[in-house]
């Protein structure tokens, strides 16, 4: 494990939300924000942004904040849809391009040129249905960060597949902790009775190599499960051209930082999670569904929510274990189990970041570590 301090301690939580999380994030699905003149507001990092689909259908991302003395655009959380955007303090006027328009007051003044006073914009990116932001401008190339994972997820078409159901958790545990829960099964037997039920939880293997930002690896299912359910049976529809292997097993995907991607013959669940404090993350279960399921005149997404939800807190109960045993001051490292390999990578990225490295596991990142 990473030290106890990495868990618990107030000044490591501040240098991952100034540095982890000011880079490529994942703030939702671009089906949350499709329609032009759609605007939103959520948090990254230390900071809030500002999501606009432009009247061109473009995707941009601004400070959430006014050039005139600094009101945020929209409240963090909030939403609306508008032909411009418009500060509610002193109603400067902006288009979704980010360009400032209108300035009540100072349109006589001859040293006042709007055009020196455009939001500022981040860096965002759509890729695979999800939106994702880096608003330091220090996240790298987004394409270097995911590399290997399209490969993962294309054949699931998940920019096709539509969210019929969400839930969300607040934690009393750090986000590493989840995250590292996600990356084993080991504890299975212990805690998890319904998912091994329709799940080998010894099965299968990691995606190991050369890749980007991003650990996971896929389980086998049982011989009579169909997929993640309490009774393994599926009320929905198979994700189609999912090959005979994809029909049978059940990936676990965690892109840096903060998105885990579960990959099931029928459904695509994501949890997306925000720290909030050293001992506290907010999280987003969110279950995708092919549109020919849904078009089903008895679908109902209960057969994966809620399957998922009591497997969900029963993570959590156990995250949260975790989290109060790292904060008794007397938690030791132990040694990870050959089964933890995947958490043993996640971690291993961690200390890479902590150091200054690189996040993925390039060969080039290979060598500067063994020359460190």
């Amino acid at each position: 494990m990473l030290p106890a301090e990495a868990y618990t301690s107030q000044e490591v939580f501040d240098w991952e939300a100034a540095n982890f999380f000011s880079g490529w994030t994942c703030i939702g699905r671009s089906a949350d924000i499709a329609e032009p003149g759609m605007q939103r507001a959520d948090k990254v990092g230390d900071s809030t942004a500002l999501l606009v689909r432009g009247s061109d259908g473009e995707l941009r991302a601004f400070a959430n904040t006014c050039r005139h003395r600094a009101h945020e655009l929209l409240p963090c959380g909030g939403s609306t849809s508008a032909r411009a955007i418009t500060c509610p303090y002193h109603e400067w006027s902006y288009n979704l391009s980010g360009e400032l328009f209108s300035a009540a007051g100072y349109r006589d003044m001859a040293n006042f040129d709007m055009a020196n006073f455009p939001l500022v914009s981040m860096n965002v990116r759509e890729w695979m249905g999800w939106i994702f932001l880096d608003p330091s401008g220090n996240g790298g190339d987004f394409d270097r960060h995911v590399q290997g994972l399209a490969e993962r997820l294309t054949a699931y078409g998940i920019d096709r597949l539509v969210v019929k159901g969400s839930h969300e958790y607040v934690i009393k545990a750090n986000w590493k902790i989840v995250n590292e829960n996600y990356q084993e099964c080991y504890h299975c037997p212990s805690i998890h009775p319904e998912l091994c039920s329709v799940s080998h939880s010894d099965s299968g293997e990691n995606y190991l190599g050369e890749r980007g930002a991003w650990v996971g690896g896929y389980q086998d299912l049982q011989a009579h499960a169909a997929t993640m359910s309490l009774d393994g049976s599926s009320a929905g529809t198979p994700i189609p051209g999912l090959s005979d292997h994809q029909m049978r097993t059940i990936d676990y995907i965690g892109l840096f930082p903060n998105l885990l991607i579960s990959l099931h013959p029928d459904y695509v669940m994501t949890h997306r999670a925000i720290p909030l404090s050293p001992n506290e993350t907010w999280v987003e279960c969110a279950w995708a569904f092919p549109p020919e399921a849904i078009e089903k005149a008895d679908f109902d997404p209960a057969f994966a929510m809620d399957f998922w939800d009591i497997t969900n807190r029963q993570d959590w109960a156990a995250c949260e274990s975790v989290q109060r045993g790292l904060e008794s001051g007397q938690a030791i490292p132990g040694p990870l189990s050959p089964q933890e390999d995947a958490v043993y990578h996640f971690i291993t990225m961690v200390a890479r970041g902590y150091s200054g490295q690189p996040l993925d596991n390039h060969p080039s990142v290979q060598t500067e570590a063994a020359n460190s």
